[in-house]
């Protein structure tokens, strides 16, 4: 016991340390603390994530590629022409535009392209800015357990995990969808209440007395971007391959079979969205002759390969810790979390926190609900439980929100914890897993 709580320790030392550096730190300290458990304690290495590294790295090839033939510009002028429609509505518009670009694009990074327009919409409504800005950010973190090329649900779906239960991505998405956006709407129906009336806010007339608040200037740049062929042609492109992996996922037939062994064999979704995804990047660069170059300087790329560095050192470090003691988890929990299920949601919610990665914390800890017994159709209703990165106020969508809202509006309290998005984010997540739960029932 004692030996595996300062493994627990090392463990917990490597994310804490990891996640204060932030980028590829948590995962160049998860690496780390690896190292400490095979050398130090003498673990056999568990199984690194190299599917879900390389499901993520197609995707994010592709998305940069969207960005590099200005397809993600694109798709960011469409946003805002439909939260320019009902600018008085933007605390439910703004969340559900986030919802559904992060579910077409697979990342939540998007949202940072579409949170100034948010606020700009908002201040000028007279909508207090923090309630669109905070929904619209959970929103973006509850699309990705719910998008058919996310990280997250590509880890679900390899064969170590939910995949070799049984589970599709038509499954999945059978139940996330629903589960998050309910999650969602919840959340933005709460956010309306949250906070005075933009008018009436202390902070926001103490900087218009200042003089701290300007009008912004209408921008026509992104208007310009509505009659770039090769932009509509890459966005095109892109939402068919979104489209491709969700037809071979959901009609397993249209997935060749080859002879292994004289075995019948089925293409894996794993292959099916390294191979759909990096030939879209190709036919991107083809038709819209992008700038290669570009493509990997963009944000998008960036962003992507420092969440697959993450993922390497600090995924495979929570695989060992739980393989090498999973005799001790088996015998120690199984009884309590199989027979209450929630306790491993709420494990699932607090590592999260930790991990700011739902890919990371699929990886990490589906595999011991897996090994402790827990109903794979139970694990999909908690899936939403992985959104928890919201409750320290440091994630990058999170950051951005708050300096984008030229209001003061949107805030980290005095208590650090007390911030915008703790309402709507645990609302989201608790109406989502509550939703999950009920539609698996008539399952």
């Amino acid at each position: 016991m004692t030996i595996i709580l300062l493994e627990f320790l090392v463990v917990l030392a490597a994310i804490f340390i990891g996640a204060r550096v932030g980028g590829i730190g948590l995962g160049i300290f998860g690496m780390m603390g690896l190292a400490v458990l095979v050398f130090g304690f003498g673990i056999k290495p568990g199984e690194a994530p190299i599917d879900v590294m390389l499901m993520i790295l197609a995707v994010i090839t592709a998305a940069a590629a969207l960005q590099a033939a200005k397809g993600l510009d694109y798709m960011v002028y469409i946003a805002e022409r439909i939260l320019r429609s009902n600018p008085s509505a933007i605390t439910f518009l703004g969340p559900f535009v986030c919802y559904i670009f992060t579910f077409l694009a697979g990342t939540g990074h998007i949202a940072y392209s579409l949170l100034p327009i948010i606020s700009e919409i908002a201040t000028k409504s007279k909508v207090r800015p923090e309630r669109p800005l905070a929904i619209s950010v959970i929103a973006s973190q509850q699309a990705i357990t719910a998008s058919p090329i996310s990280a997250a649900t590509a880890a679900l779906l390899t064969p170590a995990l939910l995949g070799g239960q049984g589970i599709t991505l038509a499954n999945i998405m059978m139940i996330s969808i629903p589960a998050t956006l309910i999650g969602v709407l919840a959340g933005a129906i709460v956010s309306n209440f949250i906070g005075k009336d933009l008018e009436k806010d202390p902070e926001y007339i103490r900087r218009v007395k200042e003089g701290l608040i300007k009008p912004i200037a209408d921008n026509d740049q992104r208007s310009a971007i509505k009659n770039n062929k090769k932009a509509k042609l890459s966005a095109l492109l892109f939402l068919s391959g979104v489209v491709m992996v969700v037809l071979f996922g959901s009609v397993e037939s249209l997935r060749p079979v080859f002879m292994i062994d004289g075995v019948a064999t089925k293409l894996g979704m794993p292959e099916v969205i390294e191979i759909v995804m990096m030939s879209v990047a190709g036919l991107i660069f083809i038709f819209t002759k992008a700038n290669v170059a570009e493509a990997v300087h963009g944000n998008v790329f960036l962003a992507g390969i420092q969440a697959l560095v993450a993922i390497f050192g600090i995924a495979w470090l929570g695989d060992t810790f739980f393989q090498g003691n999973l005799a001790f988890f088996k015998e120690g929990i199984q009884a309590i979390v199989t027979k209450y299920d929630i306790l491993f949601a709420l494990a699932l919610f607090v590592m999260s926190i930790f991990l700011f990665s739902q890919a990371a914390t699929v990886r990490t800890l589906f595999p011991l609900g897996i090994a402790l017994g827990i109903s794979p159709w139970a694990l999909l209703a908690m899936y939403p439980a992985v959104n928890g990165y919201f409750f320290i106020p440091n994630y990058p969508t999170v950051v951005a929100a708050i300096n984008f809202d030229r209001t003061g509006t949107t805030r980290i309290g005095k208590y650090v914890l007390n911030h915008s998005f703790q309402i709507p984010g645990f609302v989201s997540t608790i109406v989502a897993l509550a939703t999950g739960y009920l539609l698996i029932s008539f399952i």
